[in-house]
């Protein structure tokens, strides 16, 4: 059983409760717009950290984490990327990479809106945890906590960490 806190779109800002909601999981997953290395730094030293650049992360961000990253977690296959759009409406490049990896968990940012459904057409649980920093058009800062536990993705919780 795997314990994950979801994030994406800090943009530099990091609530310290953040730390507080994350203190019983076993990794920690950013979807991108970090903001910082410094930020970044500070989740990989809590747990360990797997995440993708954002479109307004710049080089020391862009050199330590990739575009999109495909990989397992336990029995479940996973497809991160920082812009992909939401089912039934990915963008072109994501819609292809998902039909190429026939990911059972896609997770994104971006949008700032936070939005867990399943995407009957591919098979594939899509996560957007929202944004947990300041900057942005959303009202209110969130991310997710949920397990991995074999092949099945549960106990998802959406935490909201106040006003932006």
């Amino acid at each position: 059983m795997t314990r994950i806190g979801l994030l994406s779109d800090t943009h530099g800002f990091l609530e310290e409760t953040v730390f507080t909601h994350f203190s019983n999981c076993d990794e920690i997953w950013h979807a991108g717009d970090f903001g910082t290395v410094e930020l970044a730094r500070e989740l990989a030293l809590f747990r360990p950290l797997k995440g993708v650049y954002g479109n307004i992360d710049d080089p020391s961000i862009r050199n330590s984490y990739p575009e999109q990253l495909v990989f397992s977690c336990e029995g479940v296959k996973v497809m991160m990327r920082h812009i992909g759009g939401s089912p039934p409406k990915y963008n072109p490049e994501t819609r292809k990479e998902l039909q190429i990896h026939q990911p059972r968990l896609f997770i994104c940012g971006h949008s700032h809106i936070l939005k867990v459904m399943y995407d009957d057409k591919l098979q594939c649980l899509y996560m957007n945890p929202g944004a947990a920093g300041k900057q942005g058009w959303h009202k209110v800062k969130t991310l997710i906590r949920f397990v991995i536990d074999g092949q099945e993705i549960k106990d998802c919780e959406v935490i909201e960490l106040g006003k932006r």
